[in-house]
């Protein structure tokens, strides 16, 4: 077989016309033609660092997605999974990627639970983490979260981490903000990555110790503005990754049209373009081909570099995309799940006004982290949400045990009326909602609880909703389902005052303990930066 187009060539920097002459998925040669072809061959596009689950569908419908990109490989950390499902969990996605020609590589959680002050749905130890890292599927060791247990010496941590050290395998980081003598110890542990720097003098630094930079551009949490200028000083220290990405997002794009914007930039195309295909393929050990002879022929077809609208698709030397047509099909998955909870009751989230003065989280759009923020406690009997001063009620509820509910007040999502929530809810997805009144609270949860996860909006007596039927964090559906059915929750959020672009991303993070400064967790509400609960009302 054969295709024929403008070559863009990494390796040697240059771009010129040529044939690609490949059979049984390996390409024989690369020659140099006369003819000016209209179209550019690259190769194929790698996510270096994604969660499937938070696009909320299975691996198949996500690849069946994300091929019409130019995605041909996705380096998969299976967290969020693993802490509702545990190891069951992790083999589901591996077995449910091996339906569809798109690569999974995919990694060894390391943190299962994400911390110990939070209820999940599985542990993961490091025997288990051994036993993963021993095989094949697995390439990595995930995301080591408990950047504490690193620094100040837990024995579990680093037997997790001693354990990729031993299979040979890189292990990935996650430590936001993390500097001086603690980033040392974190990187002289063998962590070689980082997705979480949010400023160029936090990423340079980390670059200095010897960490590889993932610069994020996902639904919820986007830095590619503020890392960019990476690619221009340390181009061979950079990658590119979703890390979370909603189904309409992933709908409209992925990693090809970050690539066309720092292209249409001025960027290096050859830097930009090693970023997401040779790095990655580097650091972690990928099979993937990177369009030399003898390699696998992974490659993609697009109209202009500084568009990268995918013409084609190629994997393992078929073609599996065509200008709108996927030429693949799939098995919808069977389900699985872990949710054991009961409905609540309004008094179960009452809090009553025993301080003048509270601790709110305040969210950002487009961040993961929080700021801490007094506010009085207001003059009744009960502490209630401030619908003029944006201070709403958020909900924690333990999905696995019928425990009472966590309560405390936010800032930032703006809600005139209503409620919304989700059981996606990083890393443990227990339920998470926030609203105006304590009654649309409870409709909101208890839809979640009937329907054994997923996500929903109450206002009134009007209820609207998602289901999540696989683990309660993704539907059996396709992704255009999926993203109908989040769009039109995500309007319906709108509508009543959400002022945040993606409001159940932005929420979904509210509990995610790991990163600063103040969440909520099913247990409390705990202050990152002390790393240890806190009190909703203060002196």
């Amino acid at each position: 077989m054969k295709v024929t187009g403008m070559l863009v060539d990494v390796h040697e920097r240059s771009t010129y016309p040529a044939t690609i002459n490949f059979n049984d998925g390996i390409i024989l040669s690369i020659e140099k033609v006369k003819e000016k072809p209209t179209c550019f061959i690259l190769p194929g596009l790698i996510d270096a660092h994604i969660h499937i689950e938070s696009s909320m569908i299975t691996p198949p419908a996500f690849a069946w997605t994300a091929v019409k990109h130019g995605t041909t490989g996705v380096v998969s950390d299976p967290h969020e999974i693993a802490n509702v499902m545990g190891i069951e969990g992790v083999n589901f996605m591996i077995n449910e990627a091996r339906k569809v020609p798109l690569y999974f590589w995919f990694g060894a959680p390391s943190c299962v639970p994400a911390t110990e002050m939070e209820s999940s749905g599985a542990s993961i130890d490091h025997t288990e983490i051994e036993k993963l890292l021993s095989r094949k599927e697995i390439k990595y060791l995930s995301e080591m979260m408990n950047f504490p247990g690193v620094i100040y010496d837990n024995v579990e941590v680093w037997l997790k981490l001693n354990a990729a050290k031993k299979n040979f395998k890189p292990i990935d980081g996650h430590a936001p903000g993390l500097t001086g003598e603690a980033l040392k110890k974190y990187v002289s542990a063998g962590i070689s990555t980082d997705h979480e720097c949010s400023t160029l003098k936090e990423a340079e630094e980390k670059i200095s110790l010897g960490m590889k930079i993932l610069i994020r551009e996902g639904s919820a949490a986007r830095n590619l503005e503020a890392l960019k200028n990476l690619i221009k000083i340390n181009p061979q220290m950079v990658m590119l990754c979703s890390d979370d990405l909603h189904p309409e997002m992933l709908m409209a794009r992925h990693i090809n049209k970050i690539v066309a914007q720092l292209i249409s930039e001025g960027f290096d195309k050859y830097d930009v373009i090693k970023c997401c295909t040779v790095n990655p393929v580097k650091h972690y050990g990928l099979e993937a081909g990177l369009l030399k002879a003898g390699q696998s022929a992974d490659f993609i077809l697009v109209d202009d570099i500084k568009k990268m609208n995918v013409l084609e698709t190629w994997i393992r030397g078929t073609k599996v995309y065509d200008r709108g047509t996927v030429f693949f099909n799939y098995e919808r998955a069977k389900n699985i799940n872990n949710f054991n909870c009961s409905a609540i009751k309004t008094e179960d989230i009452i809090i009553p006004r025993t301080s003048k003065k509270m601790l709110v989280i305040e969210a950002f759009e487009g961040e993961l982290f929080t700021k801490k923020v007094i506010s009085d406690t207001g003059e009744k009997r009960n502490v209630e949400s401030k619908i003029k001063e944006d201070i709403l009620k958020i909900v924690v509820k333990d999905r696995y045990n019928n425990t009472p509910p966590s309560v405390a007040f936010i800032k930032g999502f703006g809600l005139k009326h209503g409620a919304f929530g989700s059981s996606v809810a990083h890393d443990s997805h227990n339920i998470i909602c926030v609203g105006t009144t304590d009654e649309d609270i409870v409709s909101a949860v208890n839809e979640i609880i009937r329907l054994k996860g997923g996500l929903a909006v109450s206002s009134g007596e009007k209820i609207s909703s998602l289901r999540l039927s696989i683990a309660g964090i993704m539907s059996d559906n396709s992704c255009e389902e999926v993203a109908a059915d989040y769009e039109a929750l995500t309007h319906k959020v709108k509508s009543m005052g959400g002022r945040l672009k993606a409001p159940f991303m932005t929420l979904s993070f509210m509990a995610l303990l790991v990163i600063p400064e103040l969440k909520l967790s099913d247990k409390g509400l705990f202050d990152g930066e002390k790393f240890d609960f806190t009190s909703l009302l203060v002196d």
